[in-house]
């Protein structure tokens, strides 16, 4: 087995594509598989910085990316994004994946960007801790989000350029000798754990780094992008301050301004200061009901739809809305933002293309109609398949149609005047064309809806047979359910194991407090809970004084009534959320209520789905109903995910709010 590791060269996408493919575990699925050509596509438009390829006799092995952009998130000035990092199977256990990251920084230190983010799924242990022993920290959200996975970051290249000029030619050729991050490094923990330490008001990460018989210690300010101090350590013990050099760029810290409001009618319209991105919040809903980001006036820096880089914007109001302005140089975008009557107008002048605009729908409940096909339940996986990972294997909508979201208060349109491709069925990414007049026009309409009527209790007769429901408070949850001879509740205890994208399952019903589910940068989350200690309030009730959370069931001892669940966070400033483990085969059908319509669905068919009210099957036939002790649209909902480990309830409430849910076991579904 020769392994070579090169640069990608034109031909290599098909490949490339088919390694993806033939491999369910790849970082980057679509659903269908993607072809060379969108592989092609896609490295473009992410600003591609440098794609390695692995390739042993001719076939390609293994990958590794460094991105200005993915979509999802936009990197800073000095960083890359590191991505599409995959080794087939075969490969994993050799020396492939340390030659693959160390090339790649190899590459962004000749570059001059010197900060390497990545994202990793938690529950992949393997990847985790690899990233970890390599000097990978965490300097924002420690556990996943709605995407599923946490954000690292590396400084090493940043240290390494920052002090190399005073490190003395020992020093320097021990650092030469390297070849591998690992060995240099000291080890951290796989917890899921912030390792940002703040010092004198500033956000830093402390690193040592063993350098042959060298110590070299340094303390970087990560929203500064900046090496604070640093010394040198000989192996006599004898410490030597270093003298910095400052990095080839200049990070733009946020400014974090009040978000410029204006309204109309039952509508409101923020705009941000700092990265332009427009927000529709309408009455009746939690959270915005559309989002859109700004294009911004250099092409290859696009905000992604979870996050952009602050920008130097000038907002001016104007009637109805908010002018805003960006320049670089000599090239320049003006966006003029209004809402009148219902419709948000969004008209872009600008000297240069600029970057493309992505867009969100997050009514979470309701019908999508793609133009002049038939409706689905909103959702990712449903009706338009989830090309969230490779943009560019996004669906196309025709021109002249029209893009429909009809939720429990509201519906939202876009009519395809433009180009538009549906990345899922809640995402777009729009190009801005221009008109004769030289101006790109948006439009997006916003309509009141009737509420529907609030979904009725289950009526099916329950299961009969005694009720044995078993709390343990080291396990923070309910860890066994049985309604009669039917097993309710999947769980691992008294071992922890992963579930989906929760390194940590350890109960088939607990409590966590989530990042809101409406959240850009994260959306919610897992259920990953904290290590700290829980106790028992009483048989069937548990209480987490570190993190203020209590819940308590109400549960008869024969099945002729449903479980209540009551929930305490009273000072939470997060959503707390209720997950649930069902014990379900491995492909079920579930029945919900979203936003007054009953849709049956298979489970293999969605990824992600909201319900005001749910039936699951369970893997006796009989029925596990959901529903919140609130019925009505509003702020309590729930989430279904399918995952390769199962199926996930996530029963959602917002902070500060009364939170009671029921779940009852019936012969067959009543929604």
């Amino acid at each position: 087995m020769s392994i070579t590791i090169r640069p990608y060269q034109e031909g290599d996408a098909h490949d490339i594509a088919e390694l993806y493919n033939r491999h369910r575990d790849n970082p980057n699925p679509v659903a269908g598989g993607i072809t060379g050509r969108e592989l092609e596509r896609e490295l473009a438009e992410r600003d591609t910085g440098t794609f390695l390829v692995a390739v042993d006799g001719g076939r390609v092995v293994g990958t590794f990316g460094l991105f200005h952009n993915t979509g999802r998130r936009s990197a800073r000035a000095g960083e890359l994004i590191a991505d599409m990092f995959f080794v087939a199977p075969a490969y994993r256990n050799g020396v492939i994946t340390g030659r693959l990251f160390t090339d790649a920084v190899e590459w962004m230190v000749q570059s001059g960007c010197l900060v390497l983010r990545l994202t990793v799924n938690p529950a992949n242990t393997v990847a985790f801790r690899l990233y970890r022993r390599v000097g990978c920290v965490s300097v924002g959200q420690t556990a996943p989000g709605e995407d599923g996975n946490v954000e690292l970051h590396n400084y090493i290249p940043l240290i390494l350029r920052s002090v190399f000029a005073d490190l003395g030619p020992d020093v320097r050729a021990a650092l030469g000798g390297l070849n591998s991050f690992a060995t240099v490094t000291e080890s951290r923990d796989d917890e899921l754990r912030s390792d940002v330490r703040l010092v004198d008001g500033v956000r830093t990460v402390d690193y040592c780094l063993a350098l042959g018989e060298f110590r070299l210690t340094a303390s970087v300010d990560v929203d500064r992008g900046a090496v604070r101090e640093a010394e040198v350590t000989g192996p006599d013990g004898t410490g030597r301050a270093l003298r910095l050099a400052e990095p080839p760029y200049r990070v733009r810290a946020p400014r974090r301004p009040e978000p410029h409001r204006f309204a109309s009618g039952a509508l409101a319209v923020e705009v941000d200061g700092d990265d332009g991105t427009v927000r529709v919040l309408a009455e009746g809903h939690h959270g915005p009901v559309f989002v859109s980001t700004w294009p911004s006036c250099r092409a290859d820096r696009s905000a992604g739809w979870r996050e952009g880089e602050p920008r130097d914007l000038e907002l001016v109001p104007v009637e109805h809305g908010v002018r805003v302005t960006e320049r670089c140089g000599e090239d320049e975008v003006v966006g003029t933002v209004t809402l009148t009557q219902g419709v948000l107008s969004q008209d872009f002048t600008f000297t240069r293309r600029p970057g493309r605009v992505f867009q969100t729908v997050p009514l979470r409940q309701g019908t999508f109609a793609p133009g002049a096909g038939p409706g689905h339940p909103i959702g990712l996986g449903l009706g338009v398949r989830d090309a969230s990972e490779v943009v560019a294997a996004a669906q196309v909508a025709p021109v002249g149609g029209e893009l429909t979201w009809t939720g429990a208060t509201w519906s939202v349109r876009v009519p395809v005047g433009e180009p538009v491709r549906l990345i899922h069925g809640g995402l777009l990414e729009r190009g801005l064309r221009t008109g004769p007049d030289g101006v790109a026009r948006l439009r997006t309409e916003f309509r009141p809806q009737d509420a529907p009527a609030a979904p009725a209790a289950p009526a099916a007769a329950p299961v009969a047979g005694p009720r044995r429901i078993q709390l343990d408070a080291s396990a923070a949850g309910v860890v066994a359910w049985r309604e009669g001879g039917t097993k309710v509740l999947r769980s691992p205890f008294p071992r922890a194991r992963a579930f989906g994208n929760n390194p940590r399952w350890s109960a088939g019903m607990w409590v966590t407090t989530e990042n809101s589910r409406f959240s850009r940068a994260s959306g919610l989350g897992w259920g990953v809970r904290s290590t700290s200690a829980w106790a028992e309030k009483h048989p069937l009730g548990l209480y987490g004084p570190q993190e203020g959370i209590g819940f308590e069931l109400t549960a008869p001892d024969a099945t002729g009534g449903p479980v209540r669940v009551d929930i305490q966070a009273p000072d939470s400033e997060e959503e707390v959320v209720l997950w649930v483990t069902p014990n379900t085969p491995r492909e079920t059908t579930v029945v919900i209520d979203s936003a007054g319509t009953r849709w049956e669905l298979n489970s293999p068919d969605f990824r992600q789905v909201w319900a005001a009210a749910a039936a699951v099957r369970l893997s006796d036939g009989s029925w596990l109903h959901c529903r919140p002790d609130r019925p009505g649209p509003g702020e309590a909902e729930i989430v279904l995910r399918t995952t390769a480990s199962g199926l996930l309830i996530g029963c959602a409430s917002p902070a500060r709010r009364p939170s009671a849910w029921y779940l009852a076991v019936s012969g067959e579904p009543a929604l």
